[in-house]
């Protein structure tokens, strides 16, 4: 019966030694995946980080060609503009020089 009892005892310990082993390497692949997992999380977040800044400088390059085409309409305007109103444009220097000449010779008078 003592030996009985022993060897219970013995297979008590060597199931609580097993299961000892089995927690420290559950304990140990826990730590691996947590490590990788982090690891895969970093390389996501730098990805995506490198993602948005591409997506940024290329927005960036976007809106300054777009930018650029609406100044070089409006100077294309500008310049149509200012071409087709120039007989208007120098009629009316014309008469405001008139106008100045015209006051000060009046002015003159007094």
């Amino acid at each position: 019966m003592k030996r009985i009892i022993e060897e219970v005892f013995q297979a008590e310990e060597k199931v609580g030694a097993i299961l000892d082993e089995a927690r420290n390497k559950a304990s140990e692949i826990l730590r691996s995946a947590e490590k990788e997992v982090s690891a895969r999380i970093n390389d996501a977040r730098e990805r995506s980080r490198e993602l948005i800044k591409a997506a940024v400088e290329d927005a960036k390059k976007e809106g300054q060609r777009i930018g650029d085409e609406k100044i070089k309409a409006a100077d294309g305007e500008k310049d149509a503009l200012l071409k087709n109103n120039a007989e208007t444009t120098s009629n009316l220097v014309a008469n405001i020089c008139k106008i100045v000449l015209t006051t000060e010779h009046e002015g003159n008078k007094n």
